[in-house]
């Protein structure tokens, strides 16, 4: 297909899936499983327009999912207002990292006797599948920073870490695959990757970010701009990002630290500075964001410290979630193409043992004596979205050296196994919450009833 074809096919795609918003959002039919199912109908499987060679489109893949992955981080991060303790918090630390290392440790001993795989290629593709996505858990994750839900709080914070936590694994299993390496190598990985990149990941980010929101703070209070701030959400993503190359520490966790870092920004200017309405409550001061109309831009408002804060936070989100969501779209309609020559059988059954045992076994073993109720715990174990993370992983792993047998085998592996979660998960997603602000409704009547 031409580069006009392609515009023209994405162009629709987006089209179709604004116009059908409205119906859609009420079924269990989103938009992710219309952009992979569009793929599927463009495949060798039906109109035969397009075909997809991983190995070949690997560079090409990899940055279109870096990037996604980066801008989702990054509003993950932003959305998260929630005070950085208490249980929902702690559950996101606790399915971020326990719980992705033992869903990991199930699953590669899986491979390797189930499928005769070799240790370094079962340690691959577990660390590769098992992050939850920060794209796609959209779904589930909080909606603006005003969500305190406990659930949606907890798969946030987990969607947000757990990506460059699992990155560490993906690079010693590509370590494990040349014969030579010894422990002067394995000690280098633990030092590089692990004890230096996770840290300054989190700390690059987040300084960057809490820099860069007190300091436009401060010009544009002063200077009273009323501009858009797409350049400044955009600035402040490419030097983390660069920074963060430059210096080897996690891309993934730097870009979510930004997030947290300006949305921290964002609650010091608040509480120095605050509404005038809300100086004499004793409740929450709400996001700046929800005080200004970024529609209506008023010089002499924007001298406010909250309300500069608030254009820069708002602008950020509409720009990030515009940007996620084009990315995003492009990458599932190739998804969806590339079934047709990467399809495999042994994936559905991989799929089923994440989904079914590992995945849940892990979570419910990370969250016993915690104070949850089962139904949510349960919610949890099946709500681990894979998507646009395991894609990245697999495309970074094909361009660093990844044997060709590997490559072959994992694409279809990953590429299968990508598709069953956007279908199942992306399907049951919204009668599960449904059901579950149900129960959360009768539950509070219950408890108004007088005793």
């Amino acid at each position: 297909m031409s580069a006009q074809a392609w515009l023209l096919v994405l162009g629709m795609l987006l089209l179709f899936s604004s116009l059908l918003r409205g119906w859609t959002r009420r079924t269990p039919v989103t938009p992710f499983v219309l952009y992979v199912l569009a793929g599927i109908l463009l495949g060798p499987w039906f109109a035969g327009r397009a075909s997809i060679d991983l190995v070949k489109h690997a560079p090409l893949l990899e940055r279109a999912t870096e990037l996604a992955l980066v801008v989702s981080l990054f509003i993950n991060g932003l959305k998260l207002r929630a005070l950085w303790h208490g249980q929902s918090w702690s559950t996101g630390m606790r399915l971020a990292f326990p719980a992705m290392l033992l869903t990991i440790g199930m699953m590669v001993p899986a491979v390797h006797y189930l499928f005769t795989s070799s240790w370094s290629e079962a340690l691959l593709f577990a660390a590769a599948v098992a992050p939850t996505d920060p794209v796609l858990a959209s779904l589930v994750s909080v909606d603006d920073a005003d969500d305190r839900d406990g659930l949606r709080v907890a798969l946030s914070t987990e969607a947000g870490l757990n990506d460059g936590g699992a990155l560490p694994l993906l690079l010693l299993a590509l370590l494990l695959f040349h014969p030579t390496t010894g422990s002067a190598d394995l000690w280098r990985w633990f030092l590089r990757d692990v004890a230096w990149a996770l840290p300054s990941g989190i700390g690059l980010g987040f300084g960057l970010a809490l820099l860069t929101g007190a300091l436009a703070t401060h010009l544009k209070a002063r200077s009273r701009d009323t501009g858009p701030n797409d350049f400044l959400a955009l600035a402040l993503l490419a030097i983390t990002y660069a920074a963060a190359q430059y210096l080897h520490a996690s891309v993934f966790l730097a870009s979510f630290a930004a997030g947290l870092g300006l949305r921290h920004a964002e609650w010091r200017v608040v509480k120095h500075h605050p509404h005038p309405q809300t100086k004499d409550t004793s409740d929450v001061h709400p996001p700046a964001e929800v005080l200004v109309n970024p529609n209506q831009r008023d010089s002499e408002v924007a001298r406010h410290p909250w309300a500069s804060i608030g254009l820069v936070v708002s602008d950020a989100l509409s720009f990030g979630d515009t940007l996620e969501r084009l990315i995003g779209a492009g990458v599932l309609l190739f998804l969806g193409i590339a079934l047709a020559s990467y399809a495999s059988l042994p994936a559905v059954a991989l799929s089923a043992l994440l989904f079914l045992v590992a995945r849940p076994l892990a979570v419910l073993a990370v969250t016993a004596r915690r104070g949850l109720r089962w139904p949510r715990r349960l919610l949890l174990g099946w709500l681990g979205i894979r998507g646009l993370g395991s894609l990245s992983y697999l495309a970074y792993a094909i361009t660093h050296g990844l044997p060709s047998t590997s490559a072959t085998r994992l694409s279809g592996w990953v590429v299968t196994l990508v598709v069953l979660s956007i279908v199942l998960h992306g399907m049951s997603t919204q009668p599960l919450m449904t059901w579950r602000a149900s129960r959360i409704e009768q539950r509070n009547r219950r408890d108004a009833r007088p005793k």
